[in-house]
This record gives structure tokens, sequence and C-alpha cells, in this order.
């Protein structure tokens, strides 16, 4: 069925090539965010601040918004998913007062510089809040300014996105999903409303973040985007390293293991404010702590431009077999991706120890502060590969995973091959015992949302399975070239906007020149099996000098080339690869190998890179 994969033409706003249509519009939503910790009840409380720009052709009632804390209510619906035996979403566990408490929620206008506030009609359902508008925002430029006061206690274990760490000198605060963040409104499905219930992450408007965090003085924040205020939060001293960081190649250390122990830099004042600006991010989170360890290096993007690498952990995570090579990690990292795909965007890029296991947003992420060696470097290269997905490429990841999770699971193996002469380098893999477990009959399909898979399945279908399809797509179908300008374009097009799977789809068709109907509909919509196997060799006019006829069939719904090593008698071994159209009309295929001498073995797939599950019809024996 090679034509009409595709269930719509192209439009004016998703061009059928894959590329945004000449019409293509997206919403914005700028934020000034203002925060404040208590440390002692682990409380934030803060204000929102967000300017809403109406760019589509629709005018517009009332706004979505999502209030991603309330996953943390007792009664929501995450957590009326969670089995009884367990799950890594939710607060695990702790009973506490969890959830957004919304205390008000206003529409700010200005008139001659004058502004006025009006309190607005709002309901709230589980994690999404809608607001309801006095007057209609006009399309194509409408704007409008909702300010909304809000407070929440952070849970100690948050899904594994954000928490709170204990160290021996002070907590570790990781804060993320912490504010009113507006809903996608696309021209896809219109308001993207689905609720958070922990496993299905995230989709964001782009825009512009102004943010002040209030802290304990003895807190040390590091947070997406640029600090604005160094000279008001770092000594002296540090602000010197600082400053020395942002020239060096080599880590330099800011705020050292004798500061935290001595807290030399201890103020009078009972709090400090942390300001950071943020251009063109779809979030921010953050990372406040008295007992950071900070070191930092500069980055080098390929433009000539320069970012800096940052990373903070307490004095449990330090050493060079730990997190003190975090920032050579990171560094290497940022100037590898921006090399290959596309140039890092922010102006920092911040590693911050946690309780997370792992987790990214833009400009920062959150890795275990037990991580050592490779452990450190697969979790910095995966959290930071997200920067691509969906940072950049800012793809639906509540309903899409397989676009940001099995998109950075498959640059990361390339990034490690990169890394100081392959020192994190992994094995490669044999597909063959891949294929047996990512076909496997029980599994949902990729294209599934990790809401509605089994949690058990979401590693392999989510992250894994669609990493070595790229994988395959890349090594035995279109060849290195091809497939990395495929894509670089689709990376390119979609930078900070929302591409659709057919947008994935279609630019790679159309950048490589070719049909990949076959491979997308058994890879990633469906959950179909590869079996290819051997069904006979037979000499013409049973005379080997006459050539040989061999017959291989395909057994499942899967399709994909083949690739046979053909040894004679003598020794000689021949590598014969067959193009995935012999299957168009086919179940079985007959071809002749130009042999003048008996055969003593054929071997399909003798590398074991395709995802054949069966591999008993795989090589025929000359019998004597």
């Amino acid at each position: 069925m090679p034509l009409f994969f595709y269930s719509k033409d192209g439009t004016n706003t998703r061009s059928a090539s894959g590329q945004p249509g000449f019409e293509y519009w997206q919403n914005k939503a700028d934020y000034k965010l203002s925060a404040k910790l208590n440390e002692s009840d682990n409380e934030i409380t803060g204000t929102s601040s967000i300017t809403y720009t109406n760019n589509s052709p629709d005018s517009m009632s009332f706004l979505w918004m999502y209030l991603d804390q309330n996953l943390f209510k007792e009664d929501s619906r995450g957590n009326a998913v969670i089995p009884i035996t367990g799950s890594r979403n939710g607060a695990q566990g702790e009973i506490f007062d969890g959830g957004h408490k919304i205390k008000s929620v206003k529409i700010v206008t200005s008139v001659k510089g004058i502004s006025t506030e009006k309190e607005a009609k709002y309901l709230i359902n589980d994690t999404r809040m809608q607001v309801f508008l006095p007057q209609e925002l006009k399309s194509r430029g409408g704007v409008v300014t909702i300010k909304i006061d809000f407070s929440f206690i952070s849970p100690k274990e948050g899904s594994d996105r954000m928490g709170i760490l204990g160290t021996k000198n002070g907590k570790i605060f990781s804060i993320a999903q912490w504010y009113p963040r507006m809903c996608v409104y696309d021209d896809i499905a219109g308001w993207n409303t689905n609720p958070y219930q922990g496993a299905s992450e995230f989709y964001m408007e782009y825009g512009d973040f102004d943010v002040s965090i209030t802290v304990p003085a003895n807190h040390f924040v590091v947070c997406s985007g640029e600090l604005i205020n160094v000279s008001e939060v770092y000594t002296v001293d540090q602000q010197k390293r600082f400053s020395q960081a942002k020239q060096s190649d080599k880590t330099v250390v800011i705020r050292s293991k004798e500061e935290v122990l001595t807290a030399v830099n201890a103020t009078t004042k009972t709090h400090k404010t942390w300001h950071f600006k943020m251009k063109n991010s779809r979030d921010v989170a953050w990372a406040s702590s008295a007992s950071f360890i900070l070191d930092g290096a500069r980055i080098n993007l390929p433009s000539g431009k320069k970012s800096l690498a940052i990373s903070a952990y307490p004095v449990e995570s330090e050493g060079n077999e730990a997190w003190g090579r975090s920032t050579e990690f990171t560094k290497a990292l940022i100037e590898n991706y921006s090399k290959r795909w596309f140039e890092y965007p922010y102006p920092t890029a911040i590693n911050s120890a946690s309780i997370v296991s792992g987790m990214e947003y833009p400009g920062i992420v959150f890795s275990s502060y037990k991580d050592k060696g490779k452990d450190l470097w697969d979790t910095a290269n995966h959290e930071f590969g997200h920067i691509w997905f969906p940072m950049i490429v800012g793809s639906n990841e509540r309903l899409f995973a397989w676009m940001d999770e099995g998109f950075n699971t498959f640059i990361n193996s390339l990034s490690s091959d990169d890394f100081n002469n392959g020192e994190y380098k992994d094995k490669p893999v044999d597909m063959h015992v891949i294929g047996l477990k990512y076909t496997n009959p029980d599994l949902e399909t990729v294209m599934s949302s990790p809401d509605n898979m089994k949690e058990a399945n979401i590693g392999d279908l989510c992250y894994r399975k669609p990493s070595v399809g790229l994988v395959i797509l890349r090594e035995q179908v279109l060849g290195a070239e091809r497939f990395d300008l495929a894509f670089r374009t689709y990376i390119d097009r979609w930078a900070f906007k929302h591409p659709a799977p057919d947008d994935f789809f279609r630019t790679v068709e159309n950048v490589a020149g070719e049909d990949l109907s076959w491979f997308w509909r058994g890879w990633f919509v469906n959950n179909w099996r590869l079996d290819q196997g051997i069904n006979s060799v037979k000499y013409v006019d049973d005379n080997p000098k006459l050539g040989t006829l061999i017959t291989i069939e395909n057994f499942e719904k899967m399709v994909m080339p083949v690739v046979l090593d053909i040894k004679t008698k003598s020794g000689k071994i021949s590598r014969l690869k067959l193009p995935v159209e012999i299957w168009q009309r086919n179940k079985d295929w007959t071809f002749k190998h130009n042999s003048t001498e008996e055969i003593e073995s054929v071997v399909l797939d003798p590398d074991h890179v395709f995802p054949d599950y069966n591999e008993s019809n795989n090589a025929w024996k000359s019998v004597k």
C-alpha cells in the first residue's frame, strides 16, 4: 500500500512537503514571574503575569491554562490511575496538601500608561483552568494580560520531575511545573487540554520570560536563562570566578566546597532575590539550595557565539569520578549537538543535582545527585539532548512522546560515539534480540500516548523503539548522508514551532526523495513484526556452474530490505543486498546468484541489523 499513507492533504498551515505552510501561525505567551520560597514549609508563593498574543484566525472568549501541581491533589485524575503496586508518577505515596492554590485571577488593562486590574471568572477542572474573558480576544494579533496569584506546597518526590532532596548542608529544591501555564491553541486540535496525569509530558507555547526568585539569603539559585543581577547575589570573589568561567574551556569553581561548609557568603539579610531572563522559550525551571557547589566553563558555538555551562551539586556529589566532570560533560554535549544538528540558543546550560533521576527543561536539567561516571554521562546526555527535542522543536509530548524521547535517544547514541574518543560509547545492539522485544504482540504502538501505555512499556515504546527505528532508517535504508540532511532540515524547519507526526514523515520523505510509508506503517503506526527467511537454494538445471536460485520469504507484515551472505565451497563470501521493493507485489522472492561453484551456506541478515525476531529460518547450509 505505497499510496495514501497520509490521511489528509497539505494545508495552508502545514505543507505537503513537511514544512510550515505559507499561513502557518502559532500563539505567543510571555511571562513575568515572581516566586518566594519558604524553606521550612516547602511552599512557593508566586505571581504570574501572562501576556498572551492570539495569532490564530479565531477570536477567543476564553483561555485554557494548565495547573500542573494539581496532579498532586488527592482527588486528581493522575492519582486515580496509579495502581496499588505503585508508580513513578504522582507524589509516590506522600500525603500532603498538594495542588495549586489560586488566590486571584485578574485581567490587566492599560490605558495611557495607567493599569487597571479586574477580577476574571475562572473554572478549575483537575489540572486545567478555564479563564473567561470580559470581551473577545481578537484574532490575528489580539493581546490580553492575565495576572494570577498562586501558591503550592512542593512534593518531596513529584513524578520524578521535581522535588526536594535533603543533604547535610541543606535542602535542594528542584522546582518545575510551578506556575500556571498556557495551553497550546493550534491548527490541529484548537485548544490542547489533555489532563496532566504524570506519564505524558508537556506541550507549551513559546515566549519571553522575566523571572524573579526570592529565597533564603544563604541559598544559591540556578534557573533557565541568564542571571541578570550577578553583583547582588554573588560575593566579589564569586563574581570574579563567574566571569573567569565564561572565558575558560576548563571547569572553573564558582562556589567551592569550602564556601559551602563555612558559609563565608552568609549575609545579615534574611532573603535575597535572583533575577533571570529567558528569550524564546517554552518554559523555565529552577533549583535553590544552601548546599550548592557551583562550577562552570565556556561553551563554544559554531557561529562564534558563546554560552555558559554550569553545574550545581552538593558536597555528597563532589569528586572527579562524580559531579566534578558534570560541566565537562555539559560543555561537550552542547557543543556536539550544536555542531551536528542546530545551534544551542540559550545563554546557559545548567546541570543541577537533584532527587530527580533525570528531567529536562529549557536551559536546565535535573540529574540524580548519586550519578557517577557513565551514569552521569548518560543522564546528562539524554537530558541535554532534550534541549533539541522538545525545547527547540516543540512537539506535543502529551500525545507523541516518541517525537521527543525517541528522537533524543537516537541523537544520544551519536554523541556518545563522539565524546572523548568513545569513552562512553555503547556496544552495538543485536537487532534480532531487539526485534523480539520491541515487536512483542502484547505491546501498544509507538504512536500511542504514554497515558495509554502500560507504564512498564513506556521506556521501550517512547524511547528505545523509535530510536532503533531511526538507526535502521539512517544506517540501512537511506544512508547517513541522506538521513542526516533530512533530520537537520526537520529541526531547522520546525525550530520553535509545533510539528505533528505527519510533518516529520513528510519532511524526511521529501528531503531524502523516498516513499517511506512502508517504514512508518510497520514501525511507528502499527506493531508489526519482521520475519524474513530462506525457503530454498537450488542450482540452475541442477548445475552449480550455471548459477544458483535462492528463494526468500517475508512471513510477517513488516518489510525491510534484505542482506545476505553467500558462501561457496571454496570459502568465498559474497554479500548481496536487495531493496525493499522486492516485497511490493510478493510474499516470496526468487533471484539468481551468478555463482559458478557449489554453495556451502546462505545467511540472511548476517550482521543482525534488522529487527528479525525469528532466527530459525535465517540460515541455509548444504547437506553433504
